[in-house]
């Protein structure tokens, strides 16, 4: 047993990457493993868009279009947009409340291989008889007696990928609540690991919901089942609601981190502190209880009665204001800054502009009339783009060009991050807001080809033309990263002059992250260590202090790499492959999962 429960020694190379249990390591991994997942997203996107560039399309077939329509929806909201959620919080979150790593380390590492998993289970189906092909949204019937496997790889996929999330919600949130620094008090955490900290709470209660549907779904299509049968006694409609209850908080879970990161970026640039910072984080915890009341806008369209659609409508309305607040309160924080454009702010600037052109047709939708005429056509695609690439994915991008040098070492191109910018700003306006157009016009959102004489052809051709801009847009991003890597590591330990805790130490930190624990003593600690205000309200620099995290952190008590943590994700995989194939294979994958859980359990925590 003990030469079982040895542990693995290496520190550099695939095998350092594979049973890492070091936040660090694994935020990264979770950032690569998104971009990869949104290079692939993008080649479905631009297949959809191909098809549709004009009439009568012949790109793909009506079946291969179904199954990349569907994974295009899956792909972009469960594994690039998530997890960038999660790349930033497993790698920011610990270093900005002062902690050495997140509360549970090897469940951090479990998470994540769930996560790859989960996507690799989705992908495979494609080799296997067929993807998904009944929409992101798997409404039933359609979803209960789609042939072949796709929509049990879908439920069986999506029920890792919950897995994997409600593990990663409950280690964050416990790591926020409990390991913060000494004098870091909740009103003093930084936005963003206050938006991080609401994020989890929608995952932790929004994730069970989804499962539920899941599973009767999955038991419809396995063991027939009847939940959604109405000749049955059952009723498609409890979908909609159960998917919506999850669906609904869901695009809070996306949008919310790259609030907090627009927050933590705009008062750097502006060289002033966040203007109404309680209000920005007050808003967003309402926005996370309110995000709960909203689902059944999505089902206006539904029959549920005038009674529901107009209670609906009115909270739809409400959860709007703390938006507004959080846009009024961003804008604020640049008047009359000491603005410098680099790339991280044009980034989140363009995350504000693009979200309120979402938010503002998202009103429109709580209109419940408007919404009859708008349901189901590319008005509402145009809308949730706006809201989750203009919004969630710049928001993103500005995030990965502020915190690089520190996470890497290294400063990416600001020529060619601007080059990226522009590129990517006028593809996305090209690319979605044609699409107003064509659903004011009644082309239906799920729709594989159009007869000629429509009026749609001019909006698609443009919407395809900025479809590819988009992709340069990446290809330069991609180029960016492949010639910063090709240099040595530059960075100094705060070069934008920021205001939280991860500046405070060497780019990249450290394993150990603080040889000694900071302490607090208020809001932006570390400015006020930089700086001092004269009477008149001007900054003075202070006397620089010593360079940061100068020893070797030998006497920092740190959890040691495990493989267990693979095992066991391995298992869950095997297991979910099982309900599709067979019982024995079931079986082989429990075994793994024991086997994984009996050394994990055995396993000490650290070296001795």
């Amino acid at each position: 047993m003990s030469g079982m429960l040895k542990r693995p020694s290496a520190t550099r190379g695939w095998w350092s990457w594979a049973t890492t249990v070091d936040h660090k390591k694994i935020g990264i991994m979770y950032l690569f493993s998104a971009i990869f997942f949104f290079g692939v997203g993008g080649i479905e996107a631009m297949f959809i868009r191909m098809q549709l560039a004009g009439p009568n399309g012949h790109v793909v077939s009506e079946a291969v279009y179904n199954q990349i329509f569907t994974m295009h929806g899956l792909t972009m909201v469960f594994l690039v947009v998530m997890p960038l959620g999660a790349a930033f919080a497993n790698y920011l979150m610990p270093l900005m409340v002062g902690a050495r790593d997140v509360a549970f380390p090897r469940l951090n590492a479990l998470g994540f291989w769930a996560f790859i998993g989960g996507g690799i289970l989705m992908y495979s189906s494609f080799l296997l008889g067929g993807a998904p092909d009944g929409g992101w949204f798997g409404y039933p019937p359609n979803s209960v007696v789609s042939p072949g496997n796709g929509m049990t790889f879908y439920c069986l996929g999506l029920m890792v990928l919950g897995t994997a999330s409600l593990i990663s919600a409950i280690n964050l949130a416990t790591t926020i609540i409990n390991l913060r620094a000494p004098g870091m008090t909740l009103m003093r955490m930084p936005v963003f690991v206050w938006m991080t900290l609401v994020t989890q709470f929608l995952l932790i209660f929004s994730l069970p919901i989804i499962t539920v549907a899941l599973v009767e779904l999955l038991f419809d299509r396995r063991f027939g089942t009847l939940f959604f049968d109405p000749g049955a006694g059952g009723d498609p409609i409890l979908w909609q609601h159960l998917f919506w209850l999850f669906g609904h908080p869901e695009v809070y879970i996306l949008i919310l981190p790259a609030f907090g990161i627009v927050s933590e970026v705009l008062p750097v640039f502006a060289r002033k502190p966040l203007y109404g910072r309680p209000f920005v984080i007050f808003s967003g915890i309402a926005i996370g209880f309110m995000g709960f009341g909203v689902w059944a806008h999505h089902m206006f369209t539904a029959g549920l009665g005038p009674v529901a659609n107009s209670a609906f409508g009115i909270t739809t309305m409400l959860i709007a204001i703390p938006t507004g607040v959080k846009i009024f309160n961003w804008l604020g924080t640049l008047w009359k800054g000491d603005i410098t454009f680099d790339t991280p702010l044009l980034y989140c600037v363009g995350f504000i502009a693009l979200f309120i052109v979402g938010g503002l047709s998202g009103v429109m939708h709580a209109v419940v009339p408007s919404d009859y005429q708008q349901s189901d056509t590319y008005f509402v695609v145009a809308h949730f783009h706006y809201v989750l690439f203009g919004g969630a994915l710049l928001g993103f991008i500005g995030g990965i060009y502020y915190w690089f040098p520190k996470m890497f070492g290294r400063m990416l191109s600001e020529k060619l991050g601007k080059v990226q910018f522009w590129i990517m700003f006028v593809g996305m306006n090209l690319t979605f807001f044609p699409m107003h157009m064509l659903g004011l016009q009644g082309m239906p959102r799920r729709i594989y080809t159009y007869a000629r004489g429509m009026g749609w052809d001019l909006y698609n051709l443009m919407a395809t033309v900025g479809a590819f801009m988009l992709a340069v847009g990446s290809l330069v991003f991609l180029w960016n990263l492949i010639v910063t890597f090709r240099k040595a590591r530059s960075a100094v330990a705060d070069p934008w002059d920021g205001r939280t805790l991860e500046w405070t130490m060497s780019s990249p930190p450290p394993g150990y992250n603080f040889a000694e624990l900071p302490v607090v003593h208020s809001e932006d600690s570390f400015w006020h260590e930089k700086y001092s205000e004269t009477r008149d309200g001007k900054l003075v620099r202070r006397e620089p202090g010593p360079e940061p995290q100068s020893d070797d952190g030998s006497k920092v008590h740190m959890p040691s790499p495990s493989f267990w943590p693979l095992f066991v994700a391995g298992g869950v995989a095997i297991v979910a492959y099982g309900v599709i194939y067979g019982w024995p294979m079931v079986f082989f994958g429990a075994v793994v999962f024991a086997f994984g859980a009996f050394g994990w359990v055995l396993e000490p925590s650290s070296e001795e």
